[in-house]
């Protein structure tokens, strides 16, 4: 592998030392995502067996391909039916499926339908996921990446955990409900556009080594991301404000989904490193600098003016 420890590290000799730092680091990820799902499971009696499913599912593809193959190839698509597992495990465990559960597990099963589908063409396309390579040398970071995928689909979904597993039927729909489905309809339609247009700009072999400025693009950096946000949001929205009306108030659990989301993508694995990926790559093109200092990092807003007697970014 072209990032393997002796090729980083040049000699031979210093391969061991970043070995063991890679177990060290692989033993810290496991045990905090580990601890992580086990608060989970603490929230509400009951989460725990959708905590296992979700670990046991994870660790079961990891085992069989994952480590055999040393190969991130199924780790999204794993990922995504791991998402629709504790989803559907938790609305068949219920006794009465209310509306407000069956639109929401709905919800949550197409965005992770469409979610799984479109990063594993990506990575069809693509052959891989450089960003594991560093983890492939230790069985237990790599391992990591794989708990840390429990942890987040526990925490993404724990909004349809926690209302699939009380009585709803106390709190039939009401306006609330219908606002945040029209801001779930927005965000979903935000991810899946903005994911399309680049998906297709980069398709197209005229616009390799460019950086993409049209469509939602114009008008925010990382338009995806908002709508995966504006996703959890409303859907916690939901269920919160059931839980209120039902004096439920461990509902209100429900918005670690969109904060743990916003968290991820805002200062973690999204926008820091798909930003520094760019600066490395065009952080000498006055156009991207430009588009980087007037183009909104997330909520989409005015678009960036024209750069001198540049045509405006379309």
């Amino acid at each position: 592998s072209d990032v393997s420890p002796s090729r980083r590290c040049g000699p031979m000799a210093t391969a061991e030392p970043d070995r063991k730092k890679l177990y060290v680091r692989g033993a810290v990820t496991n045990t905090l995502g580990l601890l992580t799902l086990l608060g989970i499971s603490c929230i509400r009696e009951g989460l725990w067996l959708y905590v296992a499913i979700a670990l046991g599912l994870q660790y079961a593809v990891f085992a069989l391909h994952g480590l055999p193959h040393r190969s991130e190839k199924y780790y999204d698509l794993s990922g995504s039916f791991t998402h629709l597992a504790v989803v559907a495990a938790s609305l068949f465990e219920t006794r009465a499926r209310t509306p407000r559960q069956q639109l929401l597990s709905l919800g949550s099963a197409v965005w992770m339908t469409r979610l799984g589908t479109f990063l594993y063409i990506r990575i069809l396309k693509d052959g891989k996921d450089a960003r594991f390579d560093p983890l492939k040398p230790s069985w237990l970071a790599f391992c990591g990446a794989w708990t840390l995928q429990a942890c987040w689909v526990c925490l993404i979904q724990l909004p349809l955990l926690l209302l699939n597993t009380t009585d709803d039927t106390a709190t039939p729909l009401g306006p609330v409900d219908g606002l945040a489905l029209l801001l779930w309809l927005l965000g979903f339609g935000c991810e899946c556009a903005a994911d399309a247009q680049k998906f297709a700009f980069r398709l197209d072999a005229a616009n390799k080594g460019k950086f993409i400025t049209h469509g939602l693009w114009r008008y925010s950096r990382h338009p995806n991301y908002f709508g995966e946000i504006l996703v959890w949001s409303s859907t916690a929205l939901a269920v919160s404000v059931a839980g209120l009306r039902a004096s439920d108030y461990s509902l209100l659990w429900a918005w670690l989904s969109p904060a743990f989301t916003a968290l991820l993508l805002l200062k973690v694995s999204g926008i820091p490193m798909v930003e520094a990926a760019g600066l490395k790559k065009w952080g000498d093109d006055p156009r991207y600098r430009h588009y980087v200092e007037h183009t909104s990092v997330l909520v989409p807003w005015f678009p960036a003016r024209p750069l001198s007697n540049e045509p405006a970014l379309l």
